[in-house]
Formats: structure tokens, C-alpha cells, sequence
């Protein structure tokens, strides 16, 4: 499927759906096949497009912010299966989820194996601290979100530092505002981890502006 067909499809789908603004997801599979691991053993490769509205926060968490915790499952590690593939591979991510959940939290913060912030089961992790936006890089085994990506250069058009780096729990705690980013999420403020207030425990000024820049974008 060349990529003006793929657009088109995808429009259809919208259109049919009578969505102005929601969600999209394409999966695309190997096709149909007997039992087994062998590829070659597959045929007709299908796309199938999901669309939906859907919102992943209530809206009052965008505005009091989001309280999380970090939980004991530890992000695969990047020599096994590549973080920055995009696969339906989610096993890792449901069992940190299910213990955010445990804990009391619709979110949780996953350590890499060096013990290093990753990200969060559904979404990246960006922290401000004195004036500069700190985000792990794809070394610390995330997958690169297109939000993510987004967020960094409306950072950097509004002037800010960006630095992707390793980050610790430490960095976390000490950090002056946290949020996270997400196609779903889009950006949603962090106003506690692990029960230690961020900041003064509210949506901080570099947040609530990369959120008011990326709901433009998003919407433009």
C-alpha cells in the first residue's frame, strides 16, 4: 500500500465513523497462517485501522494534575525487543500498569534495567527543572511517542533548553514540574510520585504552556 493510498483509507475510515477528533491506530499484521513463530509461514498481510474517540484522563486531571507512582516492573530491556518499535507487544507495560493500579494510581513511572526513569506504561516523562526541560533519551530504552517528539520542538520554539538525558528518581523528586506526553494523553501534568510532591504540587508554567502550545497543534 503506497503512502497516499494508506492516507486515503485512513480518511474513509474517519469519515465513515463521522470522526472529527478522535483516536486512529494501524496495526498491521503478517497475515493468516497455521500455529508457530515462523513468518514464512504467513500469507496476505492485512492493515486494519481503528478509529475511536477516546480520552485517556478525566478532564480535571489536566488541571489539579496527575498523582503516580513507581512501580517494580522494569521496561524491557532494548536488547530484546526494541523499545522504539511500535508493536501491540504490551505484556511489560499491563503488569506495571495493573501495580499503578494496586497502588492507587491510573499511571505508573517504569525504571529501565540500570535503574534509570524510562518512561511511564503509556506515555513519556519530561521534567523542568531551573528553566530547562529534561526528557529520557531513547538510550534509556522508551519508545520515541510522536507527542514526545512534538513537545520537544515546541519546547524549543518557545526558547527552552531541552536535554534528553539519563534521569533518576532523584531527578524526579527534586524536579520543579513534571508532566507526561501521549497521542491519548496528549500533555498531563504530574503533581506527585511516589507520595513526594513535585514542585508546589500544581501544574507548573512551562506545563501549562506546552500544553496550551500542543492543543493548538494538535487541533490546527
Amino acid at each position: 500500500m503506497t503512502r497516499e493510498a494508506l492516507h486515503q483509507v485512513v480518511y474513509d475510515t474517519l469519515r465513515v465513523n463521522k470522526i472529527d477528533d478522535g483516536y486512529v491506530r494501524l496495526v498491521v499484521t503478517r497475515g493468516a497462517g497455521t500455529l508457530g513463530l515462523d513468518p514464512n509461514r504467513t500469507s496476505d498481510p492485512q492493515v486494519i485501522i481503528i478509529a475511536d474517540r477516546i480520552s485517556l484522563y478525566p478532564s480535571e486531571l489536566y488541571e489539579k494534575g496527575l498523582e503516580i507512582v513507581t512501580v517494580s516492573v522494569v521496561r524491557n530491556h532494548p536488547a530484546s525487543v526494541s523499545p522504539r518499535i511500535k508493536s501491540l507487544n504490551y505484556l511489560n507495560n499491563i503488569l506495571a500498569k495493573i501495580e499503578g493500579l494496586q497502588a492507587g494510581c491510573v499511571e505508573a513511572l517504569m525504571l529501565n534495567t540500570q535503574g534509570e526513569v524510562a518512561e511511564c506504561t503509556g506515555d513519556n516523562v519530561f521534567l523542568a527543572r531551573d528553566g530547562v526541560l529534561f526528557t529520557p533519551p531513547a538510550e534509556a530504552g522508551i519508545l520515541e511517542g510522536v507527542t514526545r517528539e512534538a513537545v520537544i520542538e515546541l519546547a524549543a520554539a518557545a526558547g527552552l533548553k531541552v536535554r534528553q538525558s539519563a534521569l533518576t528518581k532523584h531527578d524526579v523528586y527534586i524536579a520543579d514540574e513534571m508532566f507526561l506526553t501521549g497521542t491519548a494523553a496528549e500533555v498531563i501534568p504530574v503533581v506527585k510520585v511516589d507520595g513526594r510532591v513535585i514542585g508546589g504540587g500544581r501544574p507548573g508554567p512551562i506545563t501549562r504552556d506546552l500544553m496550551e502550545r500542543f492543543h493548538k497543534l494538535a487541533r490546527s
